[in-house]
């Protein structure tokens, strides 16, 4: 990570980078692939009052650049608050992050379910076949009605003209059928 300091209309002193420094290595507990941290320091008097303007520019891999400026009459509050505010990014991008990673299954996970599965299914090998599906086109309720009824077949599942999934079923009732 690399770090930068740079003040406009003010000194600055070791006492102030240490403190940025040692603000800045907070950063590094969101494990975050973080590539440089600019901070900025500005001096601003009106009407005789002294205000520090404080700025992070951080940019971290796959991700925008994160920019937090903040205003205060102490240059150390200024910081404080700033990195507070940039923590929280920091810590929410990072809970995304880990929430993702926990849902999802490796690749050996994966190879595992799919090794269940073809075991549960040599157990009821000769009573399940599977069948693929002839096609995943939308089709009219009676498209359904009549292939269905040309067919040996209990039911249908097919999507109609509004993409919805219906399932269209002979009752017990002769010449009668069910749609869901």
């Amino acid at each position: 990570m690399n770090t930068s300091i740079v003040g406009r209309h003010i000194e600055l002193t070791e006492p102030i980078k240490d403190y940025i420094n040692s603000s800045v290595e907070i950063f590094k507990k969101y494990n975050l692939d973080i590539i440089s941290v600019n901070s900025i320091i500005s001096q601003d008097e009106k009407n005789g009052k002294k205000a520090f303007t404080f700025e992070f520019t951080i940019n971290i891999a796959h991700l925008d650049t994160i920019v937090v400026k903040q205003k205060d009459k102490d240059l150390y509050s200024a910081v404080d608050i700033a990195v507070d505010r940039v923590s929280k990014v920091l810590r929410r991008h990072h809970d995304k992050i880990t929430g993702h990673k926990a849902t999802k299954l490796s690749e050996v996970d994966a190879n595992v379910v799919e090794d269940e599965v073809a075991a549960q299914l040599e157990k009821f090998e000769n009573e399940i076949i599977p069948v693929k599906m002839a096609s995943y086109k939308p089709i009219d309720i009676e498209e359904a009605l009549d292939s269905l009824k040309n067919s040996d077949d209990l039911f249908k599942v097919f999507y109609d003209k509004d993409d919805n999934l219906r399932v269209l079923y002979k009752t017990k009732e002769e010449g009668k059928f069910g749609l869901y």
